[in-house]
């Protein structure tokens, strides 16, 4: 009796070990806001475009929500999340006036390939060179980070734009992957999702490929509550997609929006005993836009001078509270992926230098 016992206690105690080594493991959540410009992130809204009746339907509106005297007064208004708070505990890179500068390394400067140098860690311009739905011959950190025992079937990735599931290679790497249109499938569905499934059929989206952030973000977030993975990936896409349009004024306002989106993912994390203290955030985007002559906001491509220009944030676990990097440096979109796969413990593919990875203490 007395073994059974010691049997039990010691099979209960390397339960609880198990429990507690996952709490403390890091988690990580990858955040892109696709062609989001380092301008706005840095300066707010733009004194060209913001009154421009060109691009803004209602610019007393506009000017009145998002306009200040100080580009330090205006980006804090249009991102309040990113400066009142992420900048007192995290880092914030890519302010050119600063000499602060995050480049793509991929000449495209568009999304498949900005998006493929993010979750690879490298550019292949050879075989990314389009926006169609080929499925991705490269393996992103999803897939890597999926095929490790310790985190398989704790990956996931929630897009706006219907690409995802190649850019990811959903068939190959297993990683579920929620993009475009496509409904939360599943035996156990929460009431949320039921909800959501519900709307987003009778929610028109302006367009055909991409649909509204907020149903991206609500699926994402029932998933860190339901599943709590310790990868998840997350991008939106409305901005770019309103700045293709030239609504400068949806730009802002959706820019606006997901920075709120964000706090609310953040703060889940921090009152959730399974990602508190534990988690790393990094945001980026996958491409910038242009700026002179000034049209060329609206598009991106290798053709559009500045489009290759981006920035990236990181905060949480691991992150030195730098606030705005306010010095010359270098980084590049292809450190990202390096950065993940050291702060998540995984053996580097041949291909990946865990000297690439962000310095972010």
């Amino acid at each position: 009796m007395k073994t059974k016992k010691y049997l039990v206690l010691i099979i209960a105690l390397v339960g609880v070990i198990a429990v507690h080594a996952q709490k403390d493991t890091t988690k990580v959540i990858l955040i892109t806001l696709d062609g989001l410009r380092w301008q706005e992130l840095f300066t707010g809204a733009d004194p060209l475009l913001v009154t421009n009746k060109e691009y803004v339907h209602d610019t007393t509106g506009l000017k009145n929500r998002f306009w200040r005297e100080t580009a330090e007064e205006r980006r804090a208004v249009l991102f309040p999340f990113i400066w009142n708070e992420i900048k007192n505990i995290g880092q914030i890179h890519g302010n050119r006036f600063k000499e602060s500068k995050v480049d793509l390394t991929n000449q495209m400067w568009f999304s498949y390939p900005g998006y493929n140098e993010i979750l690879t860690g490298s550019a292949d311009d050879d075989r990314i060179h389009s926006n169609d739905k080929i499925p991705n011959p490269n393996k992103t950190i999803l897939e890597i980070v999926n095929q490790d025992n310790r985190y398989n079937g704790k990956v996931a990735a929630f897009g706006s734009w219907d690409v995802f599931p190649f850019i990811i290679n959903e068939a190959r790497s297993g990683v579920p992957v929620n993009a475009g249109f496509e409904l939360a499938s599943g035996d156990n569905l929460t009431d949320r999702e039921k909800f959501l499934n519900e709307l987003q059929p009778v929610v028109p989206s302006p367009w055909g490929s991409v649909r509204l952030d907020a149903f991206t973000h609500h699926y994402a977030l029932e998933e860190l509550k339901k599943n709590h993975p310790s990868l998840l990936y997350v991008s939106y896409g409305e901005t770019d997609d309103f700045a293709h349009d030239g609504a400068y004024d949806s730009y802002l306002k959706s820019a606006n929006i997901t920075d709120r989106l964000i706090n609310e993912l953040w703060d889940f994390t921090q009152n959730d005993t399974f990602y508190k203290d534990q988690t790393l955030f990094i945001i980026t985007t996958d491409h910038g836009r242009g700026t002179e002559p000034l049209k060329t906001w609206k598009g991106h491509g290798k053709d559009v001078n500045g489009a290759g220009s981006v920035w990236c944030i990181a905060f949480g676990k691991g992150v030195a509270p730098k606030g705005e990097l306010q010095q010359e440096e270098q980084l590049y979109s292809s450190q990202i992926a390096p950065t993940i796969l050291e702060a998540l413990n995984i053996t580097f593919p041949k291909h990946l230098s865990k000297g690439n990875a962000l310095n972010l203490r």
